[in-house]
């Protein structure tokens, strides 16, 4: 497995590197230049060795064969988490699940993400919008706030708790759970003593607690929303299994209000960065839909997922094994020369976009409908109200090297009278 000089030793996991600069561009254009798949050995004595796979065809094409490369069992490449020996086993939600396993616990919900189930969610989300708009201008024609705190956090987490029927009042248990399981390796979210894994096994299990009380009471008295659907629902005549039945909520919390939240986030930094960008998008409002898009690509949320390929095989000329993990790197993807004109220029109007933000293949996002409508949403309202905005302070991300997240960002906002 010899390669080019230099490039076993560039960073593209460590999560200091992705708190500290963000997403290491430099290091995938390279990889994608000499070594579009690349093998890195243990990056620490806990954390096995792993295939970057850096081009966008290299992981459509990967995704596109869920049996020769499976989900399970490696989620990502975490090296500060190592599981402990005797602690709970990891959940088993979809994002681990293979065929025939996969559709089957998909298809229990897919319906209800669809663009036409969603029709009567619209209503909601804008009032959501709008009330956190108000919110952020009752502070004065000119105010400065962190955009996280107060807007970005605040709307997927509303919209998912809508969904699944969370009442307001827990919502910041979900935020809480969300941040310690995505930022475990973020020394914010650990509590004194513990390590990454505790803190992601802690989260788990008290949103595991939560969720088996919840989905008790909606076996007694449903509603019309997901826990009910899910605490009632059948697979193959059975009702769920304990432990797969609180994954799905666990996967449904942390993935439907993290991504959502770094793209409003990420979204609104590009447009900042991109004034000219702002600009077309405040005069042309009809370039909102490919601007969403562009946002998605442009902050590719998720970093990696890892396949595990069944058997050995060939892969862009090198000699994959039996066992070996194979690392997607999205965003890698996503500025991808041999598929995007300019792929380092942000562009609201960029057309094809065929950006892989969502994923690709039978792991598509399910909840990709949602987030596409909180960002439509978020924007236009927004855009509508907003006479200028620019940063008031750094930027801090999040300590990962799974999300792309941002903790803080402080903004100036003026408002249009």
């Amino acid at each position: 497995m010899s390669s080019p000089e230099g490039l076993d030793r560039l960073d593209v996991i460590g999560p200091d590197h992705y708190a500290r600069s963000g997403y290491p561009h430099s290091e995938w254009a390279r990889l994608r230049r000499e070594s579009p798949l690349h093998w890195f050995e243990r990056v620490n004595p806990s954390t096995k060795g792993f295939w970057a796979v850096t081009r966008h065809a290299d992981i459509v094409w990967i995704s596109k064969q869920p049996r020769r490369f499976l989900n399970a069992p490696r989620l990502a490449v975490l090296p500060d988490i190592v599981p402990p020996e005797h602690g709970p086993r990891p959940p088993r939600h979809l994002l681990v699940m293979d065929p025939p396993d996969h559709a089957r616990f998909r298809s229990l919900v897919s319906r209800r993400f669809s663009p036409r189930a969603l029709r009567g969610l619209l209503p909601g989300v804008e009032a959501i919008a709008r009330d956190l708009v108000d919110d952020l201008a009752r502070d004065g024609a000119r105010g400065e706030c962190d955009f996280v705190d107060r807007f970005s956090a605040i709307l997927p987490l509303a919209v998912i708790a809508e969904i699944l029927g969370v009442p307001p009042e827990d919502r910041k248990l979900l935020f809480e759970w969300t941040n310690s399981t995505i930022g475990s390796t973020d020394p914010e979210y650990q509590r004194p003593g513990e390590q990454a894994a505790d803190t992601a096994v802690r989260a788990r299990l008290e949103l595991f607690q939560y969720f088996a009380s919840l989905a008790e009471e909606r076996r007694r008295a449903p509603r019309d929303d997901l826990v009910s659907a899910l605490a009632n629902a059948r697979l193959d005549g059975a009702p769920l299994p304990p432990l797969e039945l609180l994954s799905y909520f666990f996967l449904i919390v942390v993935a439907g209000n993290e991504t959502t939240r770094n793209a409003t986030s990420g979204g609104l930094l590009a447009l900042i960065e991109h004034p000219e960008e702002l600009r077309r998008l405040r005069a042309a409002p009809g370039l909102l839909d490919g601007a969403v898009e562009e946002i998605v690509r442009w902050t590719s949320p998720v970093i990696q997922f890892v396949r595990t390929a069944v058997a050995d095989c060939e892969v862009r000329g090198q000699r994959i094994r039996a066992g070996d993990s194979l690392c997607l790197f999205y965003p890698s993807a996503n500025r991808d020369e041999e598929v995007f004109d300019a792929p380092f220029e942000f562009r609201i109007d960029r057309a094809p976009n065929p950006h892989l933000g969502f994923g690709i293949g039978e792991h598509f996002c399910l909840g990709a409908n949602v987030a596409r409508l909180e960002l439509r949403v978020a924007f236009r309202h927004l855009l509508a109200r907003l006479e200028h905005v620019e940063l008031a302070g750094p930027v801090e991300r999040l300590r990962s090297s799974f999300v792309g997240g941002i903790k803080r960002m402080p903004v100036r906002l003026t408002w249009r009278s």
